[in-house]
């Protein structure tokens, strides 16, 4: 099969085999599934369908963590990281999302009022690569109590010296690169440095393994520094602000007995290398799944300028339209956000477009499993592979509200169109009872639904960009909360539309009539489209290459576009 091929066929297999099949093979038979009741099922018996960690080895390059790992050891790295995410540090997330979204602006603007007057119409073909350091700098900070800054920004004076080792623009003493850089090349060129051994690395002469094994040195060497510098910490009873969860860990692996010394009360111990494989997993997670969410919200609300102007619409009702967003707070504001227009934007880019296309499992060596479809029962035999596709599953019928045809597919149902009232729509039904062997153990982490009560509550198991049951994403709450920041913050003085710069030039738009502007704005939607069809997976669902939708942030009054299209 074709990598992301659900990607690019959506629903047409299952409507042609069904919403479960197998594929068999002489040596392994996969379950293929884009059944609510099969995936709720599933997720939600941990023990006898275990995650598929084969398949997340290739995160594992800096040492083994809770992606990649089951069982006591998965247990014992949740333990370690999950007490960093609770409502308290969400609530970090919202305020330094809203002062780095401000930064970001700041950046396609102009950082000067000179610049950003001469920059308001300027097209931006950054979206994507601005998104992911707009993610990094927030888990930087918020996580690792590191401050990150947009090009053009000074650093502060008063910034620390581990600080600025880790935040400047140029290589410190010792390094090669900066962390940034390391960091963004070794997410580059990951699939190099998983398939080919360090000592190869070393004797071959091209340019992508030259990268890849100097990225990995450096970001390596950053790691260890760091991790040495709160071991330190933590031997002398210091804390830090926000989630930090380096420290985190290193307070469960070491305690309080210094830095050749770990506890001994625990079965099983974190190593430094597990520790560093943590970091490296959040730091992954934590701004690459939530960058590429916020990069393909803001393409379909260009693409759908009625969404976005009832984006726009609840936005000022929550926080007007003067108000300062770092006077925005999050205990008052945060459950409104979630019930708004922002949050069903939010929840149907993840819908259209996750993440993660497959989540990977397998029925647990030793015994067969049992699940139930429709009412009747399929044992799958031991070893089975599951595949959960997340594309199928969140554009199934039996589980969506749709009650018109395809604007953008031609199909039957509206289930592959951006339309964020989806989100306002009756449930369609009750959610499935719990399974009488769902495990109850407390994993640690946000434990609500993914949506508002105010909201379209999907059937379990039908709505899955976060996984679901016990190893579901640990950060879906901080995710959403630097989302919804970001999205308000975004639109409370300004709108996204497409560029047209490739149909016609700034002179030509001003002097189009309202129909013309129509014709070339669908145009430059249709490419868009086009585009966002062609994402692909290397760690998560994004664009990568040369592929780009360029938009232009206008302030709010001034558009040329969005209020003139009605759809």
């Amino acid at each position: 099969m074709q990598p992301d091929w659900s990607y690019r066929l959506l629903r047409e297999p299952w409507n042609r085999l069904g919403d479960s099949f197998l594929v068999v093979t002489p040596g392994k038979i996969i379950l293929w599934t884009s059944s609510a009741e099969a995936i709720h099922q599933i997720t939600a018996r941990r023990e006898a369908f275990p995650k598929e960690t084969s398949a997340y080895e290739i995160l594992a390059i800096f040492g083994r963590n809770m992606l990649t790992t089951e069982g006591a050891e998965w247990k014992m790295h949740r333990k370690g990281v999950s007490p960093s995410f609770n409502e308290r540090n969400a609530a970090y997330i919202f305020g330094e999302s809203i002062h780095q979204t401000q930064g970001m602006i700041a950046h396609w603007m102009g950082n000067e009022a000179e610049d950003r007057q001469r920059n308001s119409s300027a097209t931006i073909d950054t979206v994507e690569h601005d998104t992911m350091t707009l993610a990094l700098n927030i888990i930087a900070h918020v996580g690792f109590g590191l401050r990150f800054f947009w090009p053009g920004q000074k650093l502060p004076d008063d910034l620390s010296l581990q600080n600025k080792k880790y935040a400047s623009f140029e290589p410190p003493k010792g390094h090669s690169l900066t962390f940034v850089d390391s960091l963004a090349t070794v997410l580059e060129r990951i699939l190099v440095l998983l398939l080919v051994p360090q000592w190869l690395l070393r004797c071959l002469p091209f340019k992508a393994t030259k990268e890849a094994l100097i990225a990995h040195k450096n970001y390596d060497d950053y790691m260890q520094e760091f991790l040495e510098d709160k071991i330190e910490e933590a031997h002398r009873g210091a804390t830090s602000d926000g989630m930090d969860i380096m420290g985190q860990l290193v307070r469960a692996t070491y305690g309080d007995k210094g830095k050749n010394e770990k506890k001994t009360d625990e079965p099983l111990k974190m190593s430094d290398e597990m520790i560093k494989g943590n970091a490296f997993i959040i730091i992954v997670a934590g701004h690459e799944t939530t960058a590429n969410t916020l990069h393909f919200t803001l393409c379909e609300l260009a693409n759908n300028p009625a969404a976005q102007r009832a984006l726009q619409a609840d936005v000022d009702r929550l926080f007007g339209r003067d108000s300062d967003p770092l006077t925005w707070n999050y205990e008052k504001n945060i459950n409104a956000l979630c019930a708004s227009n922002v949050a069903a934007c939010m929840n149907e880019a993840l819908r259209l477009i996750p993440s993660v296309v497959d989540i990977p499992k397998h029925v647990s060596p030793g015994q067969d499993q049992a699940i139930t479809l429709d009412g009747d029962k399929h044992v799958l035999p031991e070893k089975c592979m599951i595949i959960l596709n997340t594309v199928g599953v969140h554009r199934n019928p039996r589980y969506w509200p749709t009650n018109q045809k395809s604007g953008a597919s031609g199909e039957e149902n509206d289930l592959d169109d951006f339309l964020p009232e989806r989100w306002y729509r009756p449930s369609l039904t009750k959610a499935p009872e719990a399974q009488d062997d769902e495990e109850t153990e407390d994993f640690g982490g946000f434990k609500g639904r993914d949506t508002s009560e105010q909201l379209y509550r999907p059937v379990r198991g039908s709505f899955i960009p976060f996984s679901d049951g016990a190893r579901s994403c640990l950060g879906r709450r901080i995710a959403q909360v630097e989302m919804l920041a970001a999205l308000a913050v975004l639109f409370q003085k300004y709108s996204i539309e497409l560029a047209v710069d490739e149909w016609a030039s700034d002179e030509e738009v001003a002097g189009m009539t309202p129909k013309e502007r129509k014709e070339v704005y669908e145009k430059a939607r249709t490419k868009s489209r086009d585009t966002i069809r062609q994402a692909t997976s290397v760690l998560t669902l994004k664009l990568h290459g040369k592929l780009k939708v360029p938009v232009r942030l206008v302030k709010r009054g001034e558009e040329r576009f969005v209020n003139a299209v009605d759809v």
